[in-house]
């Protein structure tokens, strides 16, 4: 069954609240960066960075619903966002991330990375509850927050695979503490393969901070980028499932504390390149390691999502911001 709005805000007694702002273009803000002519073809020289919406803490996990709108994650302040064109935005999920009673003790209790299965359900990386939860029948399912009876970290991102396996990220920026606080049950962070018949399997701790994760156009490879040594690997996934020898295709270290924010989340469009955020915004790299161009909106750039006519949604920090690109995102990259 699809996922409704209708009915996950009446099971959940979602905070539907009055409009964060109204008004779809608000201004422009950055500059856009060509590094090769290729570039010109997935972006037009007239683009702009505009900004639709703003005020929020901490902005994420932006996707695109089949029922026409966006949602993505003001993390700090435990909430799902909607945004639908012409329309601007509202609170459509509020707790999100954390539904526990006690009050949360860390800066991030709500989702994070958000995606829609291949059955069309909403699922959320929660922070504050350490898990990975999809909205089924307008009911919330937690499909995992264990691995080998220990809790997770604070599930960060996620993407689902065409044959309905579910990978994603476990580094500790929601928990409490981080890995050395007394919350902590694992001594690590990593990436996982959530398999459709149940089963949990690590497939790498090779990453210090997994964070952004996103498979290439047929399946065969996955990307992970790691916020804390600022770089973007790719991982062949063989026959058995299991990840082969990895190989950097992007590395920002250099930029790391010369422009605001570090590599986090990433999006790859059907012809397989990639949509890297990293210091200062948005990069465009090839599946072979090559930069295109930059989408510099000069903020922390968490993550983004094409929507159905190319147009590349952007969180960046307070901001949801928009490009008009000619790319068109993958399954998952929506």
């Amino acid at each position: 069954m699809r996922f409704s709005p209708l009915s996950l805000a009446l099971a959940l007694c979602a905070a539907i609240a009055a409009p964060v702002v109204a008004d779809d273009v608000k201004k422009t803000i950055g500059e856009i960066e060509r590094l090769d002519p290729a570039f010109d073809k997935l972006v037009a020289p007239e683009a702009k960075i505009e900004v639709l919406a703003d005020g929020f803490e901490w902005s994420e996990g932006p996707v695109w619903a089949p029922e026409g709108f966006l949602l993505f994650s003001d993390i700090p302040n435990n909430r799902i966002v909607k945004y639908k064109p012409g329309k601007g935005t509202d609170v459509f999920m509020q707790p999100a991330g954390y539904t526990g009673m006690p009050k949360f003790e860390g800066q991030e209790p709500g989702t994070n990375g958000l995606a829609f299965s291949p059955e069309g359900n909403l699922t959320m990386c929660c922070h504050g509850d350490r898990n990975i939860t999809q909205i089924v029948d307008g009911e919330r399912k937690v499909l995992i927050s264990h691995y080998e009876g220990k809790r997770l970290n604070s599930p960060n991102d996620l993407v689902f695979h065409a044959n309905g396996d579910l990978y994603f990220t476990d580094p500790p920026y929601g928990l409490p503490g981080g890995l050395n606080g007394k919350e902590a049950e694992l001594d690590y962070c990593g990436v996982y393969r959530l398999a459709k018949d149940g089963k949990l399997t690590l497939l790498t701790k090779e990453c210090p901070r997994p964070n952004g994760i996103a498979l290439s156009p047929d399946g065969s490879t996955l990307y992970v980028a790691d916020s804390q040594e600022c770089f973007v690997k790719a991982f062949p996934i063989q026959e058995d499932g299991k990840l082969g020898e990895s190989k950097k295709v992007y590395d920002a270290a250099e930029w790391k504390g010369k422009r605001p924010g570090s590599c986090d989340g990433l999006k790859v469009d059907t012809d397989g390149t990639l949509w890297i955020t990293a210091p200062g915004g948005v990069v465009v790299v090839t599946a072979e390691g090559k930069q295109l161009g930059r989408i510099s909106t000069g903020e922390r750039t968490a993550n983004c999502a094409f929507g159905p006519d190319g147009t590349l949604y952007m969180t960046a920090d307070m901001y949801l911001c928009r490009v008009k690109t000619t790319a068109k995102g993958t399954i998952g990259s929506e």
